[in-house]
């Protein structure tokens, strides 16, 4: 009787470790899964030994691997990135509007598998989708914008900018000056350009037209041959447009790309060319502003169309969010979507 008494603790300690292996196994499957948009955990639960018969001890093994479900899913929705700076969790803290849209959505977790494990254990899979039309992550968290702003305008730069307090004038001697008629009320002012003006007199930066302008002023040019504090930049050229491109690839493999629920894609100056201000809400929440996935063979990819536009990002912006695209490419972009819409429709991946 002792020996059996003995048996039955060793083989219940045995099982107890077995499910706790399990437990921990299924943990780490709890994730958040960017190429499919839902967050997943699988739960794991035992029946108590009060269970009357099978029946009810598979029953509450059940309900104990969906509460684990939900826990594991709570723990993973509030780390998901939603920008730049903030998680899920920063948002369901400052609102509490957010914390219970974002309970209901865990609570409306959709089972996506079940066992029973021999021993009188079961397991439970389920997920929360990050966007959709209702019980969303995305609808959740994202805020509306009021009003949509346009894409940008491509950023040529320009070969030379003068930041100088008056006009900036060549002139063969130095120290001498001229009288020349500005408008103060130029945008931008006091700015004169070689490829504006042609050549002439002044050291080949012509003569303004009177027509032009207005307000006389006196300056003072400083030495022969030099230019009132100019900046050399580098001068964009147009690229080719071709205009029937169905999607735009950014290729951010080996920057170690951080996915989130609303990245930015910017130029090399800063200049953000893609974002969710330029977006309509309810296409954000339902689709989601870009797709991610592993490799450049984006022909499984749903918006990817069958001629996406392929560029590499140059680094990564935003902690590691929000990809950066050099000038020429970021251009090229911009016209080529005034032409086929892609970034309108979010038709966007982002390779990791």
């Amino acid at each position: 009787m002792y020996a059996e008494i003995i048996g039955k603790k060793i083989a219940s300690l045995t099982l107890a470790a077995a499910l706790l292996l399990t437990a921990q196994t299924t943990l780490a499957q709890s994730r958040v899964d960017w190429e499919r948009q839902v967050v997943a955990a699988t739960g794991t639960g035992i029946a108590p030994p009060t269970a009357i018969n099978a029946a009810q001890a598979e029953m509450l093994a059940r309900r104990a691997a969906v509460a684990d479900a939900y826990r594991q899913l709570a723990e993973e929705v509030a780390g998901v990135q939603v920008d730049a700076e903030s998680t899920v969790q920063n948002y369901m803290v400052m609102s509490d509007v957010v914390r219970t849209k974002v309970s209901a959505c865990v609570q409306g977790a959709r089972v996506l598998e079940e066992r029973a494990i021999p021993g009188g254990a079961y397991e439970v899979t389920m997920e929360v989708p990050m966007f959709g039309v209702s019980n969303s992550l995305a609808a959740a968290v994202l805020t509306r914008n009021t009003v949509r702003q346009p894409f940008p305008a491509p950023n040529w730069g320009y070969e030379e900018d003068y930041d100088y307090a008056g006009p900036a004038v060549q002139q063969p001697a130095a120290g001498s000056s001229v009288s020349i008629e500005v408008n103060i009320n130029q945008t931008p002012p006091l700015v004169m350009n070689a490829a504006a003006y042609g050549t002439g007199t002044y050291g080949g930066y012509g003569t303004p037209s009177s027509s032009s302008y207005s307000q006389p002023q006196s300056v003072t040019n400083p030495a022969a041959g030099q230019t009132a504090a100019s900046k050399k930049k580098k001068k964009e050229k147009m690229p080719k447009i071709e205009g029937d491109y169905t999607s735009l690839v950014v290729d951010c493999t080996g920057l170690s790309l951080r996915p989130a629920m609303s990245p930015v894609i910017k130029n090399e100056q800063g200049e953000a060319i893609y974002g969710a201000s330029n977006l309509d809400y309810d296409l954000v929440s339902t689709k989601g502003m870009a797709a991610y996935c592993r490799g450049l063979d984006v022909s499984g990819v749903p918006r990817a169309g069958d001629k996406p536009l392929l560029v590499k990002c140059e680094s990564l912006s935003g902690n590691g969010v929000n990809p950066v695209l050099a000038l020429t490419d970021a251009n090229r972009v911009l016209l080529e979507n005034e032409q086929s819409h892609f970034l309108d429709n979010m038709n966007v991946i982002l390779v990791r």
